[in-house]
Protein backbone atom coordinates (compact mmCIF):
# COMPACT_ATOMS: atom_id res chain seq x y z
CA UNK A 1 0.00 0.00 0.00
CA UNK A 2 1.22 3.55 -0.43
CA UNK A 3 2.27 5.57 2.64
CA UNK A 4 0.16 7.56 3.82
CA UNK A 5 -0.28 11.41 2.80
CA UNK A 6 -1.47 14.63 4.25
CA UNK A 7 -4.46 16.61 3.26
CA UNK A 8 -2.39 19.26 1.89
CA UNK A 9 -0.18 16.67 -0.25
CA UNK A 10 -3.41 15.10 -1.62
CA UNK A 11 -5.04 18.46 -2.74
CA UNK A 12 -1.53 19.44 -4.13
CA UNK A 13 -1.70 16.01 -6.22
CA UNK A 14 -5.54 17.23 -7.55
CA UNK A 15 -4.63 20.56 -7.95
CA UNK A 16 -1.20 19.55 -10.33
CA UNK A 17 -3.27 17.14 -12.25
CA UNK A 18 -5.97 19.63 -13.19
CA UNK A 19 -3.74 22.43 -13.74
CA UNK A 20 -1.46 20.29 -16.27
CA UNK A 21 -4.72 19.63 -18.33
CA UNK A 22 -4.89 16.08 -17.76
CA UNK A 23 -7.98 15.64 -16.08
CA UNK A 24 -10.56 18.29 -14.98
CA UNK A 25 -12.01 18.94 -11.59
CA UNK A 26 -15.15 17.68 -12.66
CA UNK A 27 -13.65 14.48 -14.43
CA UNK A 28 -11.99 13.75 -11.11
CA UNK A 29 -15.01 14.04 -9.14
CA UNK A 30 -17.04 12.30 -11.15
CA UNK A 31 -14.32 8.93 -10.81
CA UNK A 32 -14.45 9.76 -6.92
CA UNK A 33 -17.74 9.08 -7.08
CA UNK A 34 -17.57 6.12 -9.15
CA UNK A 35 -15.21 4.78 -7.48
CA UNK A 36 -16.63 4.54 -4.18
CA UNK A 37 -20.20 2.77 -5.67
CA UNK A 38 -17.56 0.17 -7.17
CA UNK A 39 -15.87 -0.27 -4.06
CA UNK A 40 -19.23 -0.87 -2.36
CA UNK A 41 -20.29 -3.33 -4.68
CA UNK A 42 -17.00 -5.38 -4.49
CA UNK A 43 -16.90 -5.37 -0.33
CA UNK A 44 -21.08 -6.51 -0.75
CA UNK A 45 -21.59 -8.31 -3.41
CA UNK A 46 -25.06 -9.21 -2.47
CA UNK A 47 -25.89 -5.48 -2.67
CA UNK A 48 -26.01 -6.31 -6.53
CA UNK A 49 -28.61 -8.94 -6.52
CA UNK A 50 -31.62 -6.47 -6.05
CA UNK A 51 -32.09 -2.57 -6.12
CA UNK A 52 -32.28 -1.41 -2.70
CA UNK A 53 -32.63 2.11 -0.40
CA UNK A 54 -29.46 4.30 0.28
CA UNK A 55 -29.51 7.72 2.05
CA UNK A 56 -26.79 9.88 1.28
CA UNK A 57 -25.41 12.66 3.94
CA UNK A 58 -23.46 15.28 1.44
CA UNK A 59 -21.78 18.19 2.77
CA UNK A 60 -21.14 21.71 1.14
CA UNK A 61 -17.85 20.91 -0.34
CA UNK A 62 -16.35 18.94 -2.72
CA UNK A 63 -16.75 15.74 -0.79
CA UNK A 64 -20.47 17.00 -0.93
CA UNK A 65 -20.04 17.04 -4.94
CA UNK A 66 -18.61 13.06 -4.67
CA UNK A 67 -21.45 12.41 -2.62
CA UNK A 68 -24.23 13.95 -5.80
CA UNK A 69 -21.97 11.70 -8.11
CA UNK A 70 -22.63 8.60 -6.03
CA UNK A 71 -26.59 9.68 -5.84
CA UNK A 72 -26.86 9.56 -9.37
CA UNK A 73 -24.59 6.06 -10.16
CA UNK A 74 -26.73 4.58 -7.28
CA UNK A 75 -30.22 5.61 -9.33
CA UNK A 76 -28.24 3.78 -12.43
CA UNK A 77 -28.43 0.73 -10.67
CA UNK A 78 -32.30 0.96 -9.44
CA UNK A 79 -31.80 1.87 -5.99
CA UNK A 80 -33.94 4.43 -4.03
CA UNK A 81 -31.48 7.17 -3.21
CA UNK A 82 -32.47 10.53 -0.92
CA UNK A 83 -29.49 12.87 -0.14
CA UNK A 84 -29.71 15.33 2.92
CA UNK A 85 -28.13 18.07 2.36
CA UNK A 86 -25.70 20.32 4.72
CA UNK A 87 -26.17 23.73 3.52
CA UNK A 88 -26.54 25.73 0.10
CA UNK A 89 -26.38 23.99 -3.21
CA UNK A 90 -25.70 27.71 -4.85
CA UNK A 91 -22.85 28.06 -2.94
CA UNK A 92 -21.00 24.96 -3.09
CA UNK A 93 -17.66 24.88 -5.47
CA UNK A 94 -18.39 24.94 -9.09
CA UNK A 95 -17.71 21.64 -9.79
CA UNK A 96 -19.68 20.18 -6.75
CA UNK A 97 -22.38 22.39 -8.07
CA UNK A 98 -22.61 20.93 -10.74
CA UNK A 99 -22.93 17.73 -9.56
CA UNK A 100 -25.89 18.57 -7.26
CA UNK A 101 -27.70 20.19 -9.71
CA UNK A 102 -27.79 17.49 -12.39
CA UNK A 103 -28.94 14.71 -9.60
CA UNK A 104 -31.72 17.13 -8.40
CA UNK A 105 -33.03 18.72 -11.81
CA UNK A 106 -33.34 14.85 -13.06
CA UNK A 107 -35.97 14.05 -9.94
CA UNK A 108 -33.80 12.87 -7.30
CA UNK A 109 -34.73 13.78 -3.79
CA UNK A 110 -32.72 16.36 -1.97
CA UNK A 111 -33.67 17.04 1.84
CA UNK A 112 -32.02 19.54 4.43
CA UNK A 113 -30.18 17.51 7.08
CA UNK A 114 -31.90 19.40 9.64
CA UNK A 115 -34.95 16.79 9.59
CA UNK A 116 -32.79 14.55 11.44
CA UNK A 117 -32.74 16.05 15.04
CA UNK A 118 -35.78 14.19 16.91
CA UNK A 119 -36.61 11.32 14.37
CA UNK A 120 -37.44 8.09 15.66
CA UNK A 121 -34.99 5.84 12.95
CA UNK A 122 -36.49 2.77 14.31
CA UNK A 123 -39.76 3.09 11.95
CA UNK A 124 -37.91 4.78 9.01
CA UNK A 125 -39.90 3.09 5.84
CA UNK A 126 -38.26 1.47 3.51
CA UNK A 127 -35.05 1.16 5.91
CA UNK A 128 -31.97 2.21 4.43
CA UNK A 129 -29.85 -0.07 3.45
CA UNK A 130 -26.58 1.97 3.29
CA UNK A 131 -26.18 5.12 4.84
CA UNK A 132 -22.92 7.34 2.99
CA UNK A 133 -21.05 10.05 5.07
CA UNK A 134 -19.98 12.68 2.14
CA UNK A 135 -20.56 15.68 3.98
CA UNK A 136 -16.59 16.61 5.04
CA UNK A 137 -14.03 14.08 4.03
CA UNK A 138 -10.72 15.47 4.83
CA UNK A 139 -11.39 19.37 4.82
CA UNK A 140 -12.18 19.43 8.20
CA UNK A 141 -10.23 20.69 11.19
CA UNK A 142 -12.72 21.79 13.47
CA UNK A 143 -15.84 20.20 15.34
CA UNK A 144 -19.03 19.22 13.22
CA UNK A 145 -21.52 21.51 13.45
CA UNK A 146 -24.45 20.42 15.47
CA UNK A 147 -26.84 19.58 13.31
CA UNK A 148 -24.33 17.00 11.35
CA UNK A 149 -23.66 15.63 14.52
CA UNK A 150 -27.54 15.43 15.52
CA UNK A 151 -27.85 13.06 12.27
CA UNK A 152 -24.67 10.94 12.99
CA UNK A 153 -26.05 10.56 16.22
CA UNK A 154 -29.43 9.58 14.60
CA UNK A 155 -27.74 7.11 12.07
CA UNK A 156 -25.79 5.00 15.00
CA UNK A 157 -29.18 5.04 17.12
CA UNK A 158 -30.75 3.80 14.11
CA UNK A 159 -28.43 1.13 13.51
CA UNK A 160 -29.21 -0.59 16.80
CA UNK A 161 -32.56 -1.80 15.26
CA UNK A 162 -31.42 -2.26 11.50
CA UNK A 163 -28.62 -4.05 9.69
CA UNK A 164 -27.68 -1.54 7.84
CA UNK A 165 -24.16 -0.53 6.55
CA UNK A 166 -21.85 2.86 6.96
CA UNK A 167 -19.65 3.85 4.37
CA UNK A 168 -17.60 6.75 4.77
CA UNK A 169 -15.95 8.79 1.92
CA UNK A 170 -12.61 9.38 2.25
CA UNK A 171 -12.83 9.78 5.99
CA UNK A 172 -15.29 9.88 7.94
CA UNK A 173 -16.42 12.90 8.68
CA UNK A 174 -15.25 14.85 12.07
CA UNK A 175 -12.10 13.40 11.91
CA UNK A 176 -8.67 15.02 11.43
CA UNK A 177 -7.26 13.90 8.24
CA UNK A 178 -3.91 14.88 9.31
CA UNK A 179 -3.71 14.05 12.82
CA UNK A 180 -6.60 11.50 13.32
CA UNK A 181 -8.02 13.65 16.41
CA UNK A 182 -11.79 12.96 16.66
CA UNK A 183 -13.36 16.45 16.72
CA UNK A 184 -16.34 15.99 17.84
CA UNK A 185 -17.98 12.35 20.22
CA UNK A 186 -20.50 10.42 18.38
CA UNK A 187 -21.17 7.26 18.50
CA UNK A 188 -20.30 5.97 14.94
CA UNK A 189 -17.88 4.15 13.08
CA UNK A 190 -18.11 2.97 9.53
CA UNK A 191 -17.65 -0.12 7.80
CA UNK A 192 -15.88 0.53 4.91
CA UNK A 193 -13.48 4.03 4.15
CA UNK A 194 -13.69 4.87 0.51
CA UNK A 195 -10.38 7.18 -0.23
CA UNK A 196 -8.73 7.72 -3.27
CA UNK A 197 -4.70 7.99 -4.41
CA UNK A 198 -3.46 6.76 -0.94
CA UNK A 199 -4.06 6.37 2.12
CA UNK A 200 -4.53 9.91 4.50
CA UNK A 201 -2.54 9.98 7.71
CA UNK A 202 -5.67 9.97 9.69
CA UNK A 203 -6.50 6.39 8.68
CA UNK A 204 -3.41 5.36 10.53
CA UNK A 205 -3.03 7.61 13.94
CA UNK A 206 -4.50 8.58 16.83
CA UNK A 207 -8.76 7.80 17.25
CA UNK A 208 -8.61 8.16 13.46
CA UNK A 209 -7.37 4.32 12.84
CA UNK A 210 -10.02 2.60 15.20
CA UNK A 211 -12.68 4.52 13.15
CA UNK A 212 -12.20 3.66 9.27
CA UNK A 213 -13.61 0.16 9.26
CA UNK A 214 -12.22 -1.65 6.61
CA UNK A 215 -10.27 0.96 4.23
CA UNK A 216 -10.19 0.56 0.86
CA UNK A 217 -7.60 2.97 -1.85
CA UNK A 218 -9.25 3.78 -5.03
CA UNK A 219 -7.23 4.61 -8.31
CA UNK A 220 -8.81 7.64 -9.71
CA UNK A 221 -5.82 8.19 -12.23
CA UNK A 222 -3.63 10.69 -10.56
Amino acid sequence: MTDPITSAEMRAIETAAIESGAVTGLELMDRAGKAVVKAIFETWPELLMQPRRVGILAGPGNNGGDGFVIANRFRDYGWDVEVFHYGSIDAMPQDAKTNAITFASTGGVVSPLIPFEGRDMRFADPPTDVWIDAVFGIGLTRPLPDVVAAAFNAIAYERNWQANKLVAVDILSGIDADTGERLTTFPLKPDLTVTFHAPKLGHTKGEGASMVGKLIVMDIGL
